[in-house]
């Protein structure tokens, strides 16, 4: 299992939000290369960028903050929010995103969705699946759907999806410790998939936890921020 930090950007800085509310922002660096630097330093290979303007206001804002890190450090990124268009996907892979990672368009238009899976391959391209209960949430979390998450992955694994990640919003940010049961369930019934667990890790022991389970990933944002998990235990897990 890999271990991916992740930083989310508003307004060029680092911050983190709680359950996905804007308005429950914390910022923790004014530069987010020197967070990344950090994060490579400690020998972190992968870092989930997410462009939380972007996500709020349909298309790609801080494309320069990735650009940055790309260009300054080694680290496979895959980067999201706001992604739309396909001139999106493009903006991504040319200011040095390894993978593209799409959420909301997926829901909202899944013929969109299916033509870039098959034009750029499972590989490049990640899907974030956000949760309530276990339904999809959409528009950085503002919108709940009746649309099942199980149902949802199955559909798009069967269009040539590789790779997923899940967040359950009522753990996000909370550092209450993962949604271990619904990462079984996903697990379970999709061998082929390559999971990342995402939201409510707060120790090392959940990632443990996770790793055990199945997952072949897990996205780390506020524990580390908060110095709940060290930087030098992020790598000891895989």
């Amino acid at each position: 299992m890999i271990v991916i930090p992740a930083i989310d950007i508003i307004e060029g800085k680092c911050v983190r939000l709680t359950q996905g509310d804007y308005a429950q922002k914390k910022v923790y660096n004014e530069n987010p290369l020197e967070v990344a630097k950090q994060f490579e330093d400690a020998g972190v290979e992968r870092l989930h960028l997410v462009d939380l303007d972007g996500a709020k206001a349909g298309r790609i804002i801080n494309w320069k903050v990735l650009e940055e890190i790309a260009g300054k450090t080694a680290l496979t990124i895959d980067f999201g929010g706001g992604i739309k268009a396909e001139k999106d996907i493009e903006i991504i892979f040319n200011s040095g995103g390894a993978i593209a990672t799409v959420g909301s368009i997926a829901v909202k238009e899944p013929e969109t969705f299916y033509q870039w899976l098959k034009k750029y391959g499972g590989e490049k391209i990640l899907l974030g699946a956000d949760v309530k209960g276990e339904n999809i949430s959409i528009h950085g979390w503002t919108e709940q759907t009746e649309i099942n998450i199980f149902d949802f992955l199955k559909q798009n694994i069967e269009e040539g999806l590789q790779q997923a990640f899940c967040t359950d919003i009522s753990k996000d940010g909370l550092l209450q410790g993962p949604a271990i049961d619904l990462y079984k369930k996903i697990i379970q019934k999709f061998s082929s998939l390559k999971f990342i667990a995402s939201g409510g890790v707060t120790s090392v022991d959940d990632l443990i936890q996770l790793k055990e389970i199945g997952c072949n990933g897990a996205i780390v944002g506020k524990a580390i921020y908060e110095g709940k998990i060290k930087l030098n235990e992020l790598v000891q897990i895989t």
